[in-house]
């Protein structure tokens, strides 16, 4: 017996065209309310994770819509597409039955793509794929279509996901087809294909059976859990058993189902019974946590928890303790830091969080990735919390007797003359060369770089290519320790004392390197306000003002002509600082500055471990 529903998983780049093909579907299915984007109704309203996504062009919260096409109620679920997200998406493909692989037909598969797919072909889903944009000019359709079949086969596809069906399409003029030379003016041909392909979830006759895949929170009802039922069904009010796995074994408490809801176009519906293979969402069920199994009274069985990888990364946090303290947060305790990581930890799988037993107010937290840590301290930021981070390590482990460290797969893609300078900066940070081919008048290059390798390169890269380069990473596995890496050679320009930076004293010292901080910025003593030319830490007063007098000289009376200062983004600045500097994020700024702020203590440290500072003329 199977149920009439199909539970479908997208991947793709938000700027492949998702957010507009799931607009097109909703407006088939007669679900879609004019006067609200697809994308503020599918994040359930986090408004600050909205804004991050649409800054960034990448999805990051895993969302669910639904439609009903032909009397068949197909529920879609989105996806983030980076790696560092892998939490995010692990959990989420456990829900559905099949996936729908969004190219675009000019770039074809991107190298995030890669790692989505991965997952969702272990886990044995039927992949349908959709070339988007057929309506670019140049673009290459069934080149794009080889190229995820040769990615699928490398993936390791079985045979029946290698033979997939391909519907081409532009979803910004609202149509599908099987033939790209032959548009049409619906989407249908894509439900149709979904309908056709993706299988029905069965229904497992037995006892109440549902893993919690997901959570969401409402002030009115407090946390609701999300999840795909397995096997029997739930109905409103029935008392079930939470099981909750952990190191000792499987703790059980018994709860009552308050209210169930399954997902109807953008919004919820309220239901008095699901049965399994459907999504739903319960409410009454309090203390519960992502990968909890919600089970029969009578006959409880605990699912396998949700197997998520291992975190590659750490960063400290710490409270804000800079003469600016307080100033711009709003939330800056220690106490209040700790609760905000806490609640964080109950709905990211994959984040782990360590209390610094060696002093108060600092945490570890480790994560995928610099990207997958700095949206969390991004979202901080945005809601008013104040704290300060340190350098990102990578986490360091033993194989077999070996000193083992994480290993990236990452891909370049650059303009020809370009290329040199790419494999010239990636070798140098311990990375192999395993694949380069020409794609037209540019040079796609793959490359197995540790992730120590990885951090600040982007900016390198960048730079090196005048912007034209595209590089994309992801965790491969961990390998024999690779030697030590050479990161940032420049040392820091930092501020003698505290007060105004005046734009006659940037001008003076412009010569001494690159600044960060712009004419009237306050500072402080001990913050890094920009990069010296030469390997020594710089101690320098961008606070020295013109001296006032009554004589009037042309040399006197020249104009500061300022070089503009580099800004910096969270997750440059992150990648930037050195061992003993701090980034202080606050809801308004963020700064760079030195963890001992006091420019005599910093010297009795220096010269203890035998480094020497340059001193200004």
């Amino acid at each position: 017996m199977q149920q009439n529903v199909r539970n479908i998983a997208i991947i793709a780049h938000v700027d492949h065209g998702k957010t507009t093909l799931v607009d097109k579907l909703l407006h088939a299915g007669n679900l879609f309310r004019e006067n609200q984007a697809t994308a503020d109704l599918m994040l359930d309203g986090s408004s600050q994770g909205l804004d991050l996504e649409r800054e960034r062009g990448i999805t990051i919260l895993s969302k669910n819509v639904s439609i009903n096409y032909k009397g068949v109620k197909i529920n879609i679920i989105d996806t983030p597409g980076h790696s560092d997200f892998g939490g995010e998406v692990e959990r989420v493909l456990n829900m559905a039955d099949g996936c729908l692989l969004l190219v675009d037909a000019f770039e074809g598969p991107m190298p995030q793509t890669r790692f989505v797919l991965q997952k969702a072909i272990q886990i044995g889903l039927k992949p349908i794929v959709v070339v988007n944009k057929v309506d670019k000019p140049n673009c290459t359709p069934d080149l794009a279509q080889e190229k995820v079949f040769d990615l699928m086969f490398n993936l390791g596809a079985t045979e029946e996901q290698l033979d997939f069906v391909t519907i081409f399409g532009s979803a910004k003029n609202g149509w599908m087809s099987d033939d790209w030379k032959k548009p049409t003016d619906n989407v249908t041909a894509l439900l149709d294909a979904i309908l056709e392909n993706i299988p029905a979830p069965e229904i497992i006759e037995g006892p109440t059976q549902m893993l919690v895949t997901s959570l969401e929170y409402s002030s009115f009802v407090g946390r609701i859990a999300i999840g795909r039922v397995h096997r029997g069904s739930i109905k409103a009010g029935q008392d079930v058993l939470l099981m909750h796995h952990t190191d000792a074994g499987v703790e059980s408490k018994k709860v009552r189902v308050k209210e169930l809801f399954t997902f109807e176009g953008m919004g919820k519906k309220k239901v008095d019974e699901v049965v399994s293979g459907d999504i739903c969402a319960m409410t009454g069920i309090e203390g519960f946590e992502i990968g909890d199994t919600i089970s029969d009274v009578n006959t409880p069985e605990a699912m396998p928890r949700i197997k998520v990888d291992e975190p590659t990364m750490s960063m400290l946090f710490t409270i804000n303790d800079s003469p600016f303290f307080g100033k711009e947060g709003k939330f800056v305790t220690s106490r209040q830091i700790q609760d905000r990581l806490m609640k964080e930890l109950e709905k990211d799988v994959a984040l782990r969080v360590e209390k610094n037993e060696a002093r108060d107010g600092a945490w570890m937290v480790y994560g995928r990735g610099v990207l997958h840590l700095s949206i969390l301290i991004e979202t901080m930021r945005r809601e008013g919390y104040e704290l300060q981070i340190g350098q990102p390590q990578v986490i360091i482990k033993e194989i077999d007797g070996k000193k083992c460290e994480p290993i990236e797969q990452m891909t370049i893609n650059c303009p020809e003359e370009y290329s040199s300078k790419m494999i010239d900066m990636v070798t140098r940070r311990k990375g192999e060369m395993i694949s380069m081919e020409t794609q037209g008048d540019r040079i796609h290059m793959e490359f197995k770089i540790p992730s120590r390798g990885v951090i600040g390169l982007r900016t390198n890269v960048l730079t090196a290519s005048a912007g034209e380069a595209i590089m994309a990473h992801q965790f491969l596995d961990y390998e024999p320790w690779k030697g030590d890496i050479v990161r940032r050679v420049n040392g820091s320009i930092i501020a003698m004392e505290g007060g105004t930076a005046f734009a006659y004293a940037l001008d003076k010292l412009q010569d001494r390197g690159k600044f960060f901080i712009f004419p009237q910025d306050e500072v402080y003593g001990g913050q890094v306000v920009g990069e010296h030319a030469k390997d020594k830490d710089l101690t320098v007063n961008v606070t020295k003002s013109k001296k006032l007098t009554n004589m009037r000289s042309k040399s006197s009376d020249e104009k500061a002509a300022l070089i503009p200062p580099k800004v910096f983004s969270l997750e440059e600045a992150l990648e930037y600082i050195k061992e003993d500097e701090y980034v202080e994020v606050t809801p308004k700024s963020l700064r760079m500055r030195k963890i001992v702020l006091d420019e005599l203590e910093r010297k009795r440290i220096h010269r203890a471990a035998g480094i020497e500072d340059e001193d200004e003329d």
